[in-house]
């Protein structure tokens, strides 16, 4: 066993030797060809290229950049030479824009040396303007002394009155009324006595005593301190006799009067008022000492009235009730039915002049005395004119139900409803006046003049004794004829004789009249109060303006001016106003104007500036007394200094050569639109202020950067989202012209500076751009609202039209709240509603400047004009104002206003001017 262990030991023994050798030898020529080959490779190469010369050489360097003559490598040369020539360009550009740095820099620093040293100019010139304005109120306080109000005297309680007059019968206003008590600046205040305070106020009629202390509360003249009143009013009627509350005796009305706390003995600046509801009212002050204390009743007989002291009112017929005016019939067509209609029965007294003789003839009566009562005769041509046929009348003279009335006057028929549906189909009315002349005002009357005007039917009053109401103040002549008796004959001739246009005219006054003093228990007090008020010459208190709720707003940066607002052509647009805003002079009181046109302000129709003209619920405006009191009114504007072209546009010229106006945009959540409107504002002329009415619930955003213009952007906010804002008499508008513009309204400067002074020489009259009209749909018998492109038009879009503070007052304050419930109601129409009230007023029709259609507002939301619906509320609108005012106020005009010298070839150095074509 160990033998085979060593002999396999022995024979394996040499192979691993082998093995040994050969890993050896295997190492050594590896070694060999790693080190050696490289050596000799790199030997034989270098031999080869210095054998073949210079020129033969293929892996050493090459002279001349004999590489870049590589196909493969040429690219890269040209591209790294590319990169070297752009580094050295921009390298010389970077210090030439070092060296351009330290120039600015040193101009930097030269232009603040320039600010510093045009600051301490700029302080030094403020300083100068400073002391010259110190200065120029000093001489003008030295020349023209302000004059201020008189202190008020109040008077003593133990007041001594006045002496006594001869005859309490023949007061007037000279002998028994204390004008110590109503100073010019007193401002009217009234003390009413409570209807409970005084024995017989429990029996008063329910509905006058409930209409009265309604009215008295919405008066703006009642005190509750008797102390400093100027009038006391105490209401006496009218009474209701019942078992319980007999009717109280003469002598003890009269010593319940004298027994009132402020009576003072005589009575002195009291007024009683009688206020009647039914036609059969007892004049039951006849026998009762009033002492200096006036009346106002709707009765009075001859030898009890007091002329220029006591007062004829018109009844109470609509006690709790406001009128429905789509219940008036239109006023139009002029000619109705009937030519006239007299619907009435005579009640005899107990000594009628018919016992007494015969009546005389018309022959006789003018050879002898008069006979006391022509009714006989009336009833006999009226009667002979509706058998002639010549004319469709309605004359009855028997009733089956007569109305209570005082004797000899004629008792009303039937019942009110049943009255005036005959007096809608009627063109006149017939008011017959009592046969007693001593009765000089009824009730029952006053009865049928109320209907008839209620009605648009011209009254026609028989009988020149008659006493209509507030006939001092009112001039019934404009809405009513007025036939003595003895001209019965010739009245069926008069009345065919009259023009459409007078009797439209006519009944538009009677309407007037009917609306502004007779229609509500609030008209009657306000009515009497102002009748008082203005015989004794007090001014009445300016109506109030509305407060402006401002919203805080953040300026931002400096407006620019759009370039296409700037390019004006050849046009100068004057100078910028680098002074404060200034405002229009405001004269809140003119005493001249209470005197001197008193009758002006009862009688005229509406007429310019006269819609219910100083009515006794809406006193005279503060923008009113302006144009009667500072020479801004009606007249026209001249040349003013003169000339054409930059002369003429240096200065705004005309009669008032310092005047501005402010704009007024209202604005629904749109702010970016609105942001860029009134960046177009920057720079221009004659611009007092910006109001921008908010007319959305939510404030604006909180981020909101408003543009700095250089004038005042006054932000209002708004009780509700109404379009009737936009003519809100807001308190913060200074100016009597107000442009009403649209936020996305694009106007240039020289078209808003064109409107401008065209509104200077039109001021009763709105001055816009877009023009509308109004047309009749034949088929279907109504008005249509039309903005087609015509060649005439009615109406001027208030989107963009300048008008009179003063309209703004009459549209929210005067016009019947029904129009201003359907603009709310369409969200709609508030430009129409604005063209009828002025044209209502002015009876004229508005004025287009330029040959603006439309407006265009690129990018802008869309507007409620583009709604489909649109269109159809603005027809429904057009027919619901012609039923509140009667008749279709708008006019045509095919009128349109460019400069005299529009498109006329001048010198360079003559721009044009703005004149009337």
């Amino acid at each position: 066993m160990m033998q085979r262990n060593g002999g396999g030991v022995g024979a394996g023994g040499q192979p691993w030797v082998l093995r040994r050798v050969r890993l050896t030898w295997l190492s050594f020529m590896l070694f060999f060809i790693l080190v050696f080959f490289p050596l000799i490779a790199h030997y034989y190469l270098t031999t080869i290229d210095e054998a073949g010369g210079p020129d033969k050489r293929i892996f050493g360097p090459r002279p001349g950049g004999e590489l870049c003559e590589a196909k493969h490598v040429q690219d890269l040369c040209r591209i790294r030479e590319s990169v070297s020539e752009e580094l050295l360009q921009l390298e010389a550009k970077r210090q030439e824009l070092n060296g351009e740095i330290v120039r600015l820099n040193l101009r930097i620093e030269a232009c603040k040396r320039s600010i510093d040293s045009a600051k301490q100019d700029l302080l030094q010139l403020k300083n100068v303007i400073s002391q010259t304005e110190h200065s120029y109120k000093e001489l003008m306080a030295q020349n023209q002394p302000k004059l201020s109000l008189p202190v008020r005297l109040i008077p003593d309680k133990d007041d001594p009155g006045l002496p006594p007059p001869k005859s309490a019968h023949i007061c007037r206003l000279r002998s028994c009324f204390d004008y110590a008590r109503c100073p010019l600046t007193s401002g009217f205040p009234v003390y009413v006595y409570d209807t409970a305070s005084y024995p017989w106020g429990e029996s008063l009629d329910p509905l006058v005593r409930q209409a009265f202390a309604t009215s008295v509360k919405s008066s703006i003249y009642v005190t509750d301190n008797p102390s400093i009143a100027c009038l006391y009013v105490v209401l006496v009627g009218e009474l209701q006799e019942s078992p319980s509350s007999p009717l109280p005796a003469p002598s003890a009305l009269e010593k319940q009067l004298k027994a009132l706390p402020y009576w003072r003995s005589d009575g002195h600046n009291h007024l009683l008022v009688h206020l009647s509801r039914k036609s059969m009212t007892q004049n039951f002050l006849y026998n009762v000492s009033t002492g200096r204390a006036a009346v106002a009743q709707s009765i009075f007989l001859e030898q009890q009235y007091r002329e220029g002291f006591d007062l004829v009112v018109s009844p109470l017929v609509h006690a709790l009730s406001e009128p429905n005016f789509l219940e008036v019939p239109p006023q139009v067509p002029v000619k109705r039915k009937y030519l006239f209609t007299f619907q009435g029965e005579r009640v005899e007294s107990l000594r009628s002049s018919l016992q007494e003789g015969p009546p005389q003839s018309f022959e006789e009566e003018m050879e002898g005395d008069p006979p006391a009562d022509y009714d006989d005769r009336i009833i006999g041509t009226l009667k002979a004119v509706q058998d002639s046929r010549l004319d469709q009348v309605l004359v009855e003279f028997t009733c089956k139900s007569p109305q209570p009335s005082l004797p000899t006057e004629w008792a009303l028929c039937g019942e009110r409803e049943e009255r005036l549906e005959v007096l809608k189909a009627s063109t006149f009315a017939l008011v017959i006046s009592p046969g007693d002349g001593q009765l000089m005002a009824s009730a029952g009357n006053g009865m049928r003049l109320f209907e008839a005007l209620e009605v648009g039917a011209i009254p026609v009053v028989v009988g020149d004794h008659a006493r209509l109401p507030y006939h001092q103040l009112v001039h019934w002549s404009e809405a009513a004829i007025m036939v003595p008796k003895p001209r019965i004959t010739e009245l069926h001739f008069l009345l065919r004789s009259l023009s459409d246009n007078d009797l439209l005219a006519m009944r538009r006054q009677g309407r007037f009249l009917w609306e502004t003093y007779f229609s509500t228990s609030e008209n009657v007090l306000g009515t009497i109060l102002a009748s008082v008020r203005t015989r004794i010459q007090v001014p009445p208190a300016p109506i109030h303006e509305e407060p402006a709720q401002e919203i805080p707003h953040k300026a931002g940066k400096m407006a620019g001016t759009d370039a296409n607002l700037a390019d004006n052509g050849d046009l100068d647009l004057g100078p910028v106003e680098t002074e404060p805003p200034y405002a229009s002079p405001r004269f809140l009181r003119n005493f001249t104007y209470t005197a001197s046109d008193t009758y002006q302000t009862w009688n005229r129709a509406p007429g310019p500036f006269h819609l219910f003209p100083h009515t006794p619920l809406d006193p005279v405006l503060p923008s009113e007394a302006k144009f009667l009191g500072s020479g801004t009114g009606f007249r026209p504007i001249g040349s003013g200094t003169g000339g054409s072209g930059k002369e003429f546009q240096a200065a705004l010229g005309g009669n008032v050569p310092r005047e501005q106006f402010t704009v007024v945009m209202l604005t629904y959540e749109r702010e970016e639109v609105l942001m860029n409107s009134l960046e177009r504002l920057n720079g221009l002329p004659y611009l007092n202020k910006v109001v921008v009415v908010w007319n959305s619930p939510k404030p604006p955003s909180d981020d909101l950067l408003w543009p700095d213009i250089g004038l005042p952007i006054v932000v209002v906010r708004t009780e509700k989202n109404s379009l009737n804002n936009r003519f809100l008499p807001w308190d913060v508008v200074e100016t009597e012209a107000i442009l009403s513009i649209d936020d996305d309204a694009h106007l240039r400067h020289d078209e808003i500076m064109f409107g401008f002074r065209v509104w200077r020489e039109a001021r009763d009259r709105i001055v816009g751009f877009p023009g509308r009209f109004h047309a009749w749909d034949v088929n279907h018998q109504s008005w249509l609202y039309n903005s087609n492109y015509s060649c005439e038009l009615s109406m001027v879009l208030t989107g963009a039209a300048f008008f009179h503070k003063y309209y703004a007052y009459l549209y929210s304050y005067v016009m019947p709240q029904a129009i201003r419930d359907i603009v709310d109601e369409y969200i709609n129409c508030e430009d129409i509603a604005m063209n009828f009230l002025v044209s209502h007023i002015t009876r004229k029709p508005p004025i287009k400047v330029t040959s603006r259609w439309t407006f265009r507002c690129p990018g802008c939301p869309q507007a409620l004009s583009h709604d489909d619906s649109h269109f159809h509320e603005r027809h429904k609108c057009i027919n619901f104002f012609v039923k509140v005012y009667g008749y279709m106020p708008l006019l045509y005009t095919q009128f349109r206003v460019d400069s005299v010298l529009f498109k006329t070839r001048l010198p360079h150095d003559k721009t044009k001017c703005f004149k009337f074509i």
